[in-house]
């Protein structure tokens, strides 16, 4: 059992609807230290792919992304849910469903921060049906990017959104695997995983 996989049996609440709580030490108060540790852990996972940039959706990801970033040197990037007035120029815009909030978000990313040069390390907290990946990925291959790889601290694998992604041929990296949970019994099953 990992480091993650040990913190939600701590401190995740298991909800009904497959909803997993891990406000408490990641996406609402945030534990710096295990941030830390999960930048490290996919510095270590993706260290020889040469990544120039981690792109991430807000909110959510947007810490584990810069802690990702932070291991790697290299820009973090997020793609936004609205539009601002201090946003300018050209975007890649993509449309993405959201499990957790039950709506469709349009998302968008400046052209000026994307380029044909980069390799894209896509980083998020959780990985459920697969729907913000998809617009992420879409908005770096407009970008005529190369999606290097994608880190995932939390994966439901009882949905299918991981399988998706990696049958179109990305590699996709889960810190925490959940095959199952029960809100009734509290019980979470992680997916055993080579280390």
């Amino acid at each position: 059992m990992n480091f993650l996989e040990e913190r939600i049996l701590k401190d995740g609440v298991i909800k009904e609807g497959n909803v997993l709580k891990v406000d408490s030490f990641l996406n609402h108060q945030m534990d710096v230290a295990l941030l830390e540790e999960i930048g490290k852990e996919f510095h270590r996972r993706f260290a020889n792919l040469k990544i120039t940039k981690v792109l991430t959706i807000e909110a959510s990801g947007i810490a584990i992304a810069y802690a990702v970033a932070r291991c790697f040197g290299v820009p973090m990037l997020f793609a936004k849910k609205a539009k601002s007035i201090n946003l300018d120029g050209d975007m890649y815009t993509a449309e993405v469903e959201s499990f957790t909030h039950r709506n469709k978000n349009q998302i968008i990313v400046s052209k000026k921060f994307l380029s044909s040069d980069d390799r894209i390390l896509i980083v998020d907290d959780f990985l459920a049906n697969g729907c913000a990946l998809q617009g992420l990925i879409s908005i770096t291959e407009a970008a005529g990017a190369e999606v290097a790889g994608i880190g995932i601290a939390i994966e439901k694998g009882f949905q299918y959104g991981g399988r998706s992604i990696r049958n179109l041929g990305y590699r996709v990296e889960s810190l925490a695997i959940v095959d199952s949970m029960d809100a009734a019994t509290k019980t979470i099953v992680f997916r055993s995983q080579a280390e």
